[in-house]
């Protein structure tokens, strides 16, 4: 008779799945399909001048994916600190996850009806998709904590998001054989994109199913203060949170340094086949096998660096993984102007893209106070998984005065140097000591 898996690694296996399960939005829709054939249909909205007018605002088309990225993350700066505070309030991480996910699932399937002159409603699509794909990621991240001690964490971080990629990689294959064999079965090229687009939301809600049925909420809701309703002392314990932070300035410093290179990070993988497609002219199939190939190399990348975290540190191997990070990108604006050339660039990216996020994730997870982790994850959402907020619009402005792709791109190698730069100022064994000087209690902190 097998032996059954203890619950504690049951509900790690739980974890990783979702990781699995969210990887085809991140994939499929962000970082190929969605920036291409937003920009498309945008185009072929456009005006003279190649502008489109939405609400009456001349946006130049090739911008306007850059800019939708931004409004959804502008949004999620006012979302994502509230959804941790809700979350750590009513101590209901696991149905704050499932509704999150659900959600940010359902937007995602409705993108199949997108179709010529939808620019607006797809941006529309994505602002909601990505806003609850950024809430159930903090709720996601908040669980790391409590399912791994200080020893394991970069460890589990790591194999979740190498699962991630996994996922990722497998789905975004199934769609690039039904794209490269379109026509042979006889449906049209925008038909095949708009089921991939359709399919990371089914596969996002299916393989979440399991994830919700193997976590196990923590801990029991706090009391409403007499005469304060829920919302008011949801908003109050946020305030009183963000205050807090003070109290920790290794965390804050962390955390600082993460919203600088982790908004850069984001917006290569976001952009990165915009820039592929539009600048450099690859045939969206040979994009498509860029992304699936960056996918399996991350893999191994991902699983690599909670290796070398073991050897040098977490706070180390990330300082390594952004210096490969602007290596690259010069490497990018001073060379890269073929296919072949725009793989080797991607290749060197996938091996330190999973490293430079997973070990963040984990790092930061020693860095935050006991029984206030959704809470403090909120913040760090800001610039998570999927998200990203200063430098996409940097970006866009940088393309529509300059016309350049190339030197939009070096917004990007400032963000990550100023971002290594904080990083090295982070003090770790501090920034651990602090947060567990403090006792976390609710009698402490009432909201009143």
């Amino acid at each position: 008779m097998r032996e059954r898996l203890a619950p504690e690694t049951r509900e790690r296996w739980g974890w990783y799945l979702y990781d699995w399960a969210n990887a085809p939005f991140h994939t499929t829709v962000v970082t190929l399909f969605l920036g291409p054939y937003l920009t498309a249909i945008a185009k072929a909205a456009s005006d003279t001048r190649g502008f489109v007018h939405p609400f009456g605002i001349p946006v130049d088309a090739r911008s306007l994916w850059s800019y939708t990225i931004g409004v959804s993350v502008a949004v999620q700066v006012l979302v994502l600190p509230l959804v941790g505070a809700v979350a750590d309030y009513g101590r209901r991480k696991k149905e704050a996850l499932a509704a999150t996910a659900f959600l940010g699932a359902g937007a995602t399937m409705a993108m199949f009806f997108l179709q010529r002159g939808h620019y607006l409603p797809g941006g529309a699509l994505f602002v909601v998709a990505n806003v609850a794909y950024g809430a159930s990621i903090v709720v996601f991240n908040s669980f790391l904590p409590q399912i791994a001690g200080p020893e394991e964490r970069d460890g589990v971080s790591s194999r979740g998001w190498a699962f991630g990629y996994l996922g990722g990689g497998l789905l975004l294959a199934l769609n690039l054989l039904l794209y490269l064999n379109a026509s042979k079965i006889g449906i049209p090229e925008g038909l095949a994109v708009r089921l991939s687009l359709g399919s990371a939301g089914a596969w996002w809600a299916l393989f979440t199913i399991p994830t919700i049925l193997t976590l196990h909420n923590r801990g029991k809701a706090r009391e409403l203060p007499p005469g304060r309703s829920a919302v008011a002392a949801v908003v109050r314990q946020l305030m009183h949170t963000l205050s807090e932070m003070r109290r920790y300035p290794e965390t804050l410093k962390f955390l600082i340094a993460y919203l600088l290179y982790n908004d850069a990070i984001q917006t290569v993988i976001a952009l990165a086949t915009q820039f592929g497609s539009d600048e450099l002219k690859i045939p969206v199939a040979q994009l498509t096998l860029t992304i699936l190939m960056v996918q399996f190399v991350a893999f191994f990348g991902a699983m690599g660096f909670g290796v070398a975290a073991k050897a040098i540190g977490a706070k180390r191997a990330i300082a390594v993984s952004l210096a490969i990070w602007m290596a690259v990108l010069v490497y990018v604006y001073a060379s890269v102007k073929t296919t072949a050339q725009f793989f080797i660039a991607a290749a060197a990216i996938a091996l330190v893209l999973g490293g430079s996020q997973a070990l963040s994730r984990s790092l930061y997870a020693q860095l935050v106070p006991k029984g206030q982790e959704a809470e403090y994850y909120g913040v760090y959402g800001i610039s998570d998984k999927g998200t990203s907020w200063l430098c996409p619009i940097i970006f866009g402005l940088a393309l529509q005065f300059t016309g350049s792709y190339r030197l939009a791109i070096l917004s990007l190698i400032l963000f990550f140097g100023a971002g290594l730069l904080v990083l090295l100022r982070v003090n770790v064994s501090k920034g651990e000591s602090e947060v567990a000087s403090v006792v976390v209690e609710n009698v402490r902190h009432p909201l009143i």
